[in-house]
């Protein structure tokens, strides 16, 4: 029974947890899937490589109303898939390479689930033990209750985010079931790269847990380039002839939906089933997430966790920062470092959707700090009224800002152009207790950069000082 003095389950912000510190321990690495994890695979990296051209294209068409006309776009599926994959697959082989060429590493290339604390079975047969234990197996995409559509089936014409980037060719028609993150960016991928799409959301807007107004302006921006569905669940599905006819019931009743593709973008669930957590001892959440304290460590003793698998933000920045902190603490533990452990106390958490335009945020909505009867003042910039959105001509952008009364920021919600650097320095500003007026005036801004949306955002403020 091999015995190793580090196991990490997980090839994704679990492979970035040997630090110097943890030099030559004799470390395994458990992984069933490609190596490199979600982000680098499936997820953050190629989808916003999808978004790029996507872009361009809803760009060129829009430049009418800066007096510039194009040539209807040809789109070049294979080239633009195998330019993305072209470069991410030789980073995972050569991720994997690496791992399996240090002496002190072993790799392998299964699923582990536990069988008791920090003792594991691999789907080879074979047990492993270890002194400590990093649980990073992240999380995966779920489908729908309902015949054929389960799951992932490539072959019918069935996708997940795990499938959808590496279809042969771009089908004329596809359904986009679901109205959160990656529901609205395959959307605009897809949509801009010419398919006919239709995006069926069973709330009444997309990206609900937005702002509302970033919300409400989201769907109705997305509403004029494709067929959108709201209040509307699937009901059925069937396969003709290589067409799926979904039904569908909405405020107007039964209905279908026809699609030579069809995108499950329902949500992701945490993998802890797949390890058997409950079987290591490992405490769960309802929702199946393993719980963790502020250092990241599970309710057994030398077991920690990070990522999706353990974090309600399913975010890829989030994970990296967890595997930071881990990384310290297990050097902590081992004497290999004279310090205090660390605590994942950074926030807020921010946030970007990569659709067109783009969204970006942190902290509550106005909703949520009514609800909460926190005291705040607010304040909404649009895009359109800054001298860089005259260049623009934009018309839907806004940058709201939610503050204490005496200018401590507390939220940011962003739609517009480059909505995920813009909103930086507000995440900045309230991440290191910045009040809005030492942001505001004590720089330099840029003139005439997009950048002024902050500035004037802050400067609107109805502060009390």
């Amino acid at each position: 029974m091999p015995h190793h003095d580090l196991v990490i389950i997980g090839s994704g912000s679990g492979n970035s947890l040997l630090v110097p510190q943890l030099e030559g321990l004799d470390v395994a690495i458990v992984e069933k899937g490609v190596f490199g994890g979600t982000c680098l695979n499936v997820g953050c990296i190629p989808t916003k490589m999808f978004v790029l051209p996507a872009d361009r294209v809803v760009e060129a068409a829009d430049a009418h109303r800066l007096g510039v006309t194009f040539a209807p776009p040809t789109v070049d599926w294979p080239a633009i898939r195998d330019r993305i994959f072209g470069r991410i697959d030789p980073i995972s082989a050569g991720g994997e390479e690496y791992r399996r060429g240090q002496e002190h590493v072993t790799l392998y290339r299964t699923r582990a689930r536990f069988t008791g604390e920090r003792r594991l079975v691999l789907d080879t047969g074979e047990e492993v033990t270890a002194d400590r234990l990093v649980v990073a197996a992240g999380s995966r995409a779920v489908g729908l209750a309902i015949d054929g559509l389960t799951g992932a089936d490539p072959e019918r014409g069935v996708h997940t985010s795990d499938t959808v980037m590496r279809m042969d060719a771009l089908p004329a028609r596809m359904a986009v079931v679901g109205g959160g993150f990656v529901a609205c960016e395959m959307a605009h991928v897809f949509a801009g790269l010419g398919v006919q799409v239709t995006q069926v959301q069973r709330s009444a807007r997309l990206l609900m847990a937005e702002e509302y107004e970033v919300s409400e302006r989201y769907t109705e921006l997305a509403r004029r380039r494709y067929d959108l569905r709201l209040s509307t669940q699937v009901t059925g599905a069937a396969r003709t002839d290589g067409v799926w006819r979904l039904e569908v019931e909405g405020p107007d009743g039964a209905g279908h939906v026809e699609a030579e593709a069809v995108l499950l973008a329902v949500g992701r669930r945490p993998n802890s089933d797949l390890v058997d957590a409950t079987a290591g001892g490992l405490r769960t959440h309802p929702d199946g997430r393993i719980a963790v304290d502020d250092q990241q460590r599970t309710s057994v003793e030398r077991v920690w966790a990070l990522g999706d698998i353990s974090s309600e933000h399913q975010l890829k920045h989030v994970a990296n920062h967890e595997a930071r902190v881990v990384a310290h603490n297990l050097a902590v533990d081992l004497g290999r470092t004279d310090a205090l452990p660390r605590r994942n106390d950074l926030s807020p958490v921010p946030h970007a959707v990569f659709g067109h335009p783009q969204v970006a945020s942190f902290g509550p909505t106005a909703a949520a700090l009514d609800e909460a009867g926190t005291a705040y003042v607010t304040y909404t910039q649009a895009v359109g009224d800054v001298a860089y959105g005259w260049a623009l001509e934009d018309t839907s952008g806004l940058l709201t800002v939610h503050a204490t009364p005496d200018g401590h920021l507390l939220a940011a919600h962003c739609l517009g152009p480059q909505a995920s650097s813009i909103i930086q320095p507000l995440i900045q500003a309230a991440s290191l207790g910045q009040t809005a007026h030492e942001v505001a005036r004590g720089q330099y801004w840029i003139h005439p950069a997009l950048a002024e949306l902050v500035e004037n955002a802050l400067l609107g403020l109805p502060l009390t000082s």
